[in-house]
C-alpha cells in the first residue's frame, strides 16, 4: 500500500517499519474503515467526542475523584503544552508512559498524541534492565513517569530525561502543566503515521515491539467495539489490565471514549477492590483475564455484580467450565476473545445469542481468518492447524527480523492452534510456539531462562508453561546448579526471589525442578518439547 505522506519531524518510527513486502496484506472491506489522509486518533477520540456530548460528561472515575471529558481534554491539553514548550517535543518523538492506572496516565497518552508523539507503553511492573532494553530499542526523547515509580526508571542503563507525576518538586509535570493554557492545536499527524510502540514478550530475550498507526486506534473501536462489544455513551467500563496492554489500551480508553462512556480505573485491581468498585459505580462493562473470572466465582457476593451487562475476557484461553460457571452464578454470558499486540486488540469473538461456550468465537466484522498447516495451505474444518489473521490492523515489527516469523504469506500467523468447525466457530487447542500465557501475562520462556541464568549457582535452565488450574499456566523451569549447590526447597525459593527482584514479578516460576542436564540436539539447541514430556511423566 502507499502510506500517505508523513506529519513526523522525527522519522524514526517509519525509517524502522519493516519493508512493506514483509507487511500482512490489510482488509478495508468493512464499511467505517476508510479513514482520511489526515488523522490524529486523540483528536478523533476526545475533542470529537466533547463536541457530540459536551464537557460536563463525567469520563474517569477513581475512588476519591471523577475527571470529566473537558477535564480530560484540558488537562491533555497542557500537558500537549508542556511537551512542545517545556521539553522541545516534535512530531515522531517517541515518549516513554510509565504509571499505573490513574486519569493523569490517561492524560499523559492524549497530551503525547495530540502533539503528534509516539506512546512508548510501558508496564509499571518492570524493572530496570527491561526498561532499559525498551529505551535501546524506542530510543524516547523523555519519559513521563509516576513519582511513585521513578526508581527503577531512574536505575535503568541510559540517560534517558524524566519527568515526574504526581511528585513534590516545583518541575513536576503537573504543576507545570497547570501553567499552560487549555487550549491546543493537536497535530495533523497522517492516519498511518506511528503513534503507539507496544511491547510484546518475544521468543528470545529481546522483546519485540510493535508498531501502530493512528487509524489502528480507531479501527479496533469500529471492528470489535461496534460490532461485537457494541458499548453505548450510559455504560461505565472497568478492568483489570494495565492500560500499557493493549488490551487495556482498547477496553479502558478506546472504546468507552469512541462512544462518549466513563471509566473506572483502578491503580491496585484485586477482587476485592474490582468487586467494590462495581458496586460503588454501577459498572456495566467489564475487561478481565480467565483468572479474574475464576477469582469472581469463588466469591459468595455474586449480587454485587448485579450492574453488569458485559464481560469481556481475553488475554489468555476461557475454559468452557469457567464460562458455565460465572453464567450460572451470575446470569451473565462472558464474551470470549482472541486478540494480540500484534494486531492491536481483538480480531476473533462472540457476544449473546452467537456465544458457543468453550469456543473463542466467529471471526470479528472487518477481519478474515483461516486454519493454515505447517506450509501454509488452508486445512479442511475440523482439522487442527495454525491460526492466521488479517483484518484492517496487522504486525509491524520494530526494526526487527522477526518480522518474517510472524507474518507469512499476507497472514498474521499468531502462534495459536485451532480448529474451526462447519459454522466458522473457532475452537482453542494451545499456543504453537514458546510463549507461556499465565493468568494473562505473555511471558518468553526465554526471557525467564535469561533472569535465571545470571544467579551465580546457575548453570543453565530451560522454562516451559504447565497447566494450572487457576492461572490457565504457570512458568516452570528446570535448572541445573553448578557443583556443590544442593537442589532443595531453599534454593527454589531463593531463585524465585532472585527472578523477582531482576524481571517483573509475574514471569517468576512459580514451579521448579532441578536437574542434571537439560536435553539439547546435536547442534546444540535446546529441545524445551523434551522438558515437557519429562515434567507431563511425574
Amino acid at each position: 500500500m502507499m502510506l500517505t505522506p508523513s506529519a513526523h519531524k522525527d522519522t524514526f518510527c517509519r525509517d524502522n517499519l519493516p519493508p512493506e513486502a514483509d507487511w500482512p496484506d490489510l482488509v478495508f472491506d468493512l464499511a467505517g474503515l476508510n479513514y482520511p489522509d489526515r488523522l490524529n486518533c486523540a483528536s478523533a477520540l476526545l475533542d470529537a467526542t466533547v463536541a457530540v456530548h459536551g464537557r460536563a460528561r463525567p469520563c474517569l472515575h477513581t475512588e476519591s475523584e471523577t475527571w470529566t471529558y473537558g477535564d480530560l481534554l484540558d488537562r491533555a491539553n497542557q500537558i500537549a503544552h508542556v511537551l512542545t514548550d517545556d521539553y522541545g517535543l516534535v512530531p515522531g518523538n517517541r515518549v516513554l508512559l510509565r504509571a499505573p492506572n490513574t486519569p493523569w496516565l490517561v492524560a499523559c497518552w492524549f497530551g503525547v498524541v495530540k502533539a503528534g508523539g509516539v506512546v512508548v507503553t510501558t508496564m509499571p511492573l518492570l524493572r530496570a534492565p527491561e526498561l532499559t532494553k525498551l529505551i535501546e530499542l524506542t530510543r524516547p526523547a523523555l519519559a513521563l513517569c509516576d513519582h511513585r515509580l521513578l526508581d527503577e526508571l531512574s536505575a535503568a542503563d541510559t540517560a534517558l530525561p524524566i519527568a515526574s507525576v504526581g511528585g513534590p518538586g516545583d518541575d513536576d509535570l503537573i504543576r507545570r502543566a497547570a501553567a499552560k493554557p487549555v487550549a491546543y492545536t493537536d497535530v495533523r499527524t497522517g492516519a498511518d503515521d506511528v503513534v503507539l510502540l507496544a511491547p510484546t514478550s518475544g521468543t528470545t530475550g529481546m522483546p519485540k515491539v510493535a508498531m501502530h498507526f493512528h487509524r489502528d486506534v480507531l479501527a479496533i473501536a469500529d471492528t470489535f467495539s461496534a460490532h461485537v462489544l457494541r458499548p453505548h455513551g450510559a455504560d461505565v467500563f472497568i478492568g483489570t489490565p494495565p492500560l500499557a496492554f493493549t488490551f487495556g489500551l482498547g477496553g479502558l480508553v478506546t472504546f468507552p471514549l469512541s462512544v462518549g462512556a466513563s471509566v473506572v480505573l483502578l491503580e491496585r485491581p484485586d477482587p476485592d477492590a474490582l468487586v467494590a468498585a462495581i458496586e460503588k459505580f454501577s459498572v456495566t462493562v467489564l475487561f478481565t483475564a480467565p483468572t479474574a473470572y475464576k477469582s469472581l466465582i469463588k466469591r459468595d457476593d455474586p449480587e454485587r455484580l448485579k450492574s453488569l451487562r458485559r464481560c469481556v475476557s481475553a488475554g489468555e484461553h476461557l475454559p468452557e467450565a469457567v464460562f458455565d460457571r460465572f453464567h450460572e452464578r451470575t446470569g451473565l454470558q462472558i464474551i470470549n476473545g482472541l486478540g494480540g499486540t500484534e494486531l492491536l486488540h481483538v480480531f476473533i469473538s462472540a457476544a449473546d445469542d452467537d456465544i458457543r461456550a468453550g469456543s473463542t468465537g466467529r471471526v470479528v466484522p472487518g477481519f478474515r481468518a483461516e486454519i493454515q498447516d505447517d506450509d501454509g495451505n488452508p486445512v479442511p474444518d475440523g482439522t487442527p492447524g495454525r491460526l492466521a489473521v488479517q483484518g484492517p490492523t496487522g504486525c509491524r515489527y520494530l526494526a526487527d527480523s522477526r518480522q518474517r516469523q510472524y507474518v507469512r504469506n499476507g497472514w498474521n500467523m499468531t502462534g495459536d492452534t485451532y480448529t474451526r468447525d462447519a459454522d466458522g466457530y473457532f475452537w482453542y487447542h494451545a499456543r504453537s510456539d514458546d510463549m507461556i500465557v499465565s493468568a494473562g501475562y505473555n511471558i518468553g520462556a526465554p526471557e525467564v531462562e535469561a533472569v535465571l541464568d545470571q544467579h551465580p549457582d546457575v548453570v543453565e535452565s530451560a522454562v516451559i508453561g504447565v497447566p494450572d488450574e487457576d492461572r490457565g499456566m504457570i512458568v516452570h523451569a528446570a535448572v541445573v546448579l553448578r557443583p556443590g549447590v544442593a537442589g532443595d526447597a531453599a534454593k527454589a525459593r531463593e531463585l524465585q526471589d532472585f527472578a523477582k527482584s531482576t524481571a517483573a514479578p509475574y514471569k517468576y516460576p512459580r514451579s521448579i525442578e532441578f536437574v542434571d542436564s537439560l536435553p539439547r540436539n546435536p547442534s546444540g539447541k535446546l529441545q524445551r518439547f523434551k522438558v515437557r514430556e519429562n515434567w507431563g511423566t511425574r
